[in-house]
């Protein structure tokens, strides 16, 4: 059975393995080879059978394979051998190479000990004699060599080397202490002793013993050398007053000229003494200032200060000039530039600019900014207690400042129409904010904590008050109606004989005020960036002018508001005069009625002037005409609903009269100017839906109310208006009987469309707009009459 199985499997895997002539000539053409076996009819039994024709040549490749086993077997046990005899070799390296190493190591360790001893031996003896310039190789040597032995220090000579060394350490500063207090006694002002070559060498010394040494040689020599300035402008001194601050700076800098001559090479240079002796100065300075003007504090006034702080600050950027302020531990951080808002804009300006000009100028504080100058409050920060007496005299000063604008504005009077002056910016507002940045400048240079938040304060209290009693105060006050207009009056007056409520010059003024407030409001968040740039970083949350920027936008939105106001007014006795025709009895359609040429004239006459006066500031203008727009037609609309009863000549004659209207309208962002612009997108939008709907009113009202579903249906598709009162007055204009009106209002309601699911029910509703077949004739006929007249 087994060989059955092993016949199919061969079989099966001959045909797997079978390929065809065409792929076995390709494979020979690729891979040509002489091998019997790579051949296509290779038999393996044939093969097997002549290499091995008899059982005898079968037993001797048997007996050739053990023979090369035995073979194999003797070349491993030899490389076994071999490789034992190399570790035994490189064992007896390895111990040599130890050896080598322990003799070096005990050799060196030797020369140390000896250079140690040596060394020891000769810097006890040169500390004795002073000789410090050999001591200062010699100590860092044998600290040095002292080093390599921490690991031996077990021995009992090598911890008493170290002892020795330790105790010549101690000896050493010691007897350098003694040797410069014998030349600089800290006592009295005079300094008998001098720089030396002993001293110097003293001091390379000191650059090698403990920490303490140098900074103990350096405390004692700066306060010897800082004794004589003590005495000299003590608290009781005249000379220790603000008025002579100089003298102090005056004689800081003799000192230090005084000590580079005589003590320059004394120290070493990376002690910088010289900037120490300076930083010392300017602490003592800091604290005697503080504490004499806390005894004299009442004596204090605003230029005395300033004087002082300048003087300071003067100083201080000396300092930053000549030192690099390598001895100070902190520095300030620093601060950015700010982008401009307006040419007349104090903030355009760069800063360092800003001090340099005038003579007055010339006498403030100026310090250098605080990414330059490390040294800067080094001193100056001894007057920040007392920066209140600044903070009042300029509350005091903005106060008598906003004061002269107001009288100053009484004297001159308010901008006339037709100057350069009209409509302009009010100048006053330019000389406050030049004045508040003259006051940020010098707050920041003073301190740059809470006084900058005290300065903030005042400004906020007089931007307020500005826009109150500058801006607010001088708005024109809105005057009882110029009524006496009759209808009579009105149908029979001509062009230009209405006077509006506001005069030329009024209306001017109005403008100026609004354009001074846009100014003050964007030139106030100016004003609030740099506030948070100057002061520190911390306080910059307390930094907030959006209280007095909404004030600003009060003042333009009560400004604007005037305008509409006075132009509506104007409009309002033709209005009413319009509701006060009697429109059933007119016979004809003609020209325009005078009512539309009354309000045409008004638009004409202020709306050019209102464009003109704030042509800077066309943003605002826009405004004016849109809400004047949205007040106008609404009441034009509900003047339309008083019109009853109207008679379809009536009615056609209104229709004119609202094309007219919404003509002016639309054109009136540029009406009487020669400069043609479009109108903004926004304003045409209200100005096209408003008189639209006044259009489709009057069209609703010519429309016959026979059938009254086709009259109800008709309104509901022109006027798209699904509330009850308006469809009442329609009917009130077309003149219809109360009893008429029932079943009307009656039949609209059964025929408004249902509110979509979900929807609230609403006095209006949307609905599609009319199309030209479903209006009468009678209407495309007063269309047409519309368009030939005009």
């Amino acid at each position: 059975m087994m060989e059955e199985e092993e016949f199919e499997f061969a079989e099966d895997l001959e045909s797997i393995l079978h390929l065809t002539p065409e792929v076995q000539l390709a494979i020979e053409q690729v891979f040509p080879s002489e091998d019997p076996l790579d051949r296509a009819e290779f038999n393996a039994v044939e093969y097997i059978n002549t290499l091995f024709p008899t059982e005898q040549a079968l037993e001797e490749a048997q007996i050739a394979i053990q023979l090369l086993f035995g073979k194999i077997k003797d070349i491993k046990d030899k490389a076994e051998k071999s490789e034992q005899m190399v570790k035994e070799i490189t064992r007896d390296i390895k111990q040599l190479d130890h050896a080598k190493r322990h003799l070096t190591t005990s050799i060196t360790t030797l020369n140390h000990l000896h250079m140690l001893a040596g060394g020891v031996d000769s810097l006890e003896a040169m500390t004795r004699k002073r000789q410090y310039g050999e001591v200062a190789n010699l100590l860092q040597g044998v600290v040095n060599v002292l080093e390599h032995f921490h690991k031996y220090m077990g021995i009992p000579q090598i911890r008493q080397l170290s002892e020795r060394v330790k105790a010549a350490q101690s000896e050493l500063g010691t007897q350098i202490l003694a040797d410069f207090e014998e030349a600089f006694p800290s006592q009295g002002s005079k300094r008998p002793g001098g720089p030396s070559n002993v001293l110097r060498d003293a001091c390379l010394v000191a650059n090698v013993l403990d920490p303490r040494i140098k900074q103990e040689i350096i405390k004692k020599f700066i306060r010897q050398h800082l004794s004589e300035y003590l005495v000299l402008f003590q608290e009781n001194q005249d000379v220790a007053w603000l008025d002579k601050i100089d003298r102090r700076y005056a004689w800081i800098k003799r000192q230090l000229v005084d000590y580079e001559e005589k003590y320059g090479r004394m120290f070493p240079e990376e002690w910088c003494m010289t900037e120490r002796i300076a930083v010392e100065f300017c602490h003592i300075t800091r604290v005697e200032l503080a504490k004499v003007m806390r005894t004299r504090a009442k004596e204090i006034e605003v230029k005395l200060l300033l004087f002082a702080i300048q003087r300071t600050t003067n100083f201080e950027g000396l300092l930053a000039k000549r030192f690099t302020g390598c001895t100070l531990t902190d520095i300030p951080g620093q601060k950015r530039p700010e982008s401009p808002l307006d040419p007349t804009n104090p903030f355009l300006e760069d800063e360092p600019g800003e001090d340099v000009g005038t003579e007055k100028d010339a006498d403030l504080p100026r310090k250098p900014k605080a990414p330059d100058n490390p040294f800067h409050g080094i001193v100056s920060k001894c007057f920040e207690p007392h920066l209140y007496v600044y903070i009042e005299s300029q509350d005091k000063n903005l106060g008598e400042l906003i004061d002269r604008f107001v009288a100053d504005f009484r004297a001159q009077g308010p901008p006339k129409a037709g100057t350069e002056e009209g409509g302009a910016v009010l100048p006053s507002c330019a000389d406050l904010f030049v004045y508040y940045k003259k006051c940020m400048v010098q707050c920041s240079q003073l301190s740059t904590g809470e006084p900058m938040i005290a300065l903030t304060t005042i400004f906020q209290k007089f931007l307020r008050e500005y826009a109150w009693k500058i801006l607010s105060g001088n708005l024109p006050k809105s005057s009882s109606n110029s009524g006496g207009l009759t209808i009579t009056s009105l149908l029979k007056e001509k062009e230009g004989s209405e006077v509006a409520k506001f005069t030329v010059d009024e209306l001017c003024l109005i403008c100026s005020i609004l354009s001074t407030a846009e100014y003050c409001l964007a030139t106030t968040q100016q004003l609030e960036e740099k506030l948070k740039e100057k002061v520190d970083k911390v306080l910059v949350e307390r930094i907030n002018l959006t209280g007095e920027m909404d004030t600003f936008s009060t003042v333009i939105s009560n400004s604007i508001q005037l305008l509409v106001q006075d132009l509506d007014a104007a409009c309002d006795p033709a209005l009413t005069a319009m509701s006060k025709m009697p429109w059933q009895s007119v016979e004809h359609v003609g020209d325009q009625s005078p009512y539309v040429t009354s309000i045409i004239m008004h638009i004409k006459q202020n709306v050019p002037i209102i464009r003109d006066n704030l042509a800077s500031t066309r943003k605002y203008f826009t405004q004016f005409c849109i809400k004047f727009t949205n007040s106008f037609i609404p009441k034009f609309i509900n003047h339309l609903f008083r019109c009853k009863p109207i008679s379809m000549v009536g009615a056609e004659q209104l229709l004119l009269d609202t094309h007219s209207l919404k003509t002016v309208l639309l054109d009136l962002p540029s009406i009487g100017s020669q400069v043609l612009r479009k109108a903004p997108a926004s304003y045409t939008k209200i100005v096209v839906k408003g008189m639209t709907r006044a259009e489709m009113i009057l069209k609703v009202v010519m429309a016959p109310h026979e059938p009254p579903v086709v009259f109800v249906d008709n309104y509901i598709k022109l006027l798209a208006d699904g509330n009850p009162e308006t469809f009442q007055k329609i009917l009130d204009m077309k003149g219809l009987k109360r009893s008429e009106q029932s079943s009307m209002l009656e039949l609209f309601r059964q025929r408004l469309p249902t509110p979509p699911s979900g929807a609230e029910g609403g006095p209006s509703l949307s609905f599609s707009a009319p199309t030209p077949e479903q209006e009468s004739s009678r209407i495309r006929k007063l269309e047409k009459l519309i368009k030939k007249r005009l």
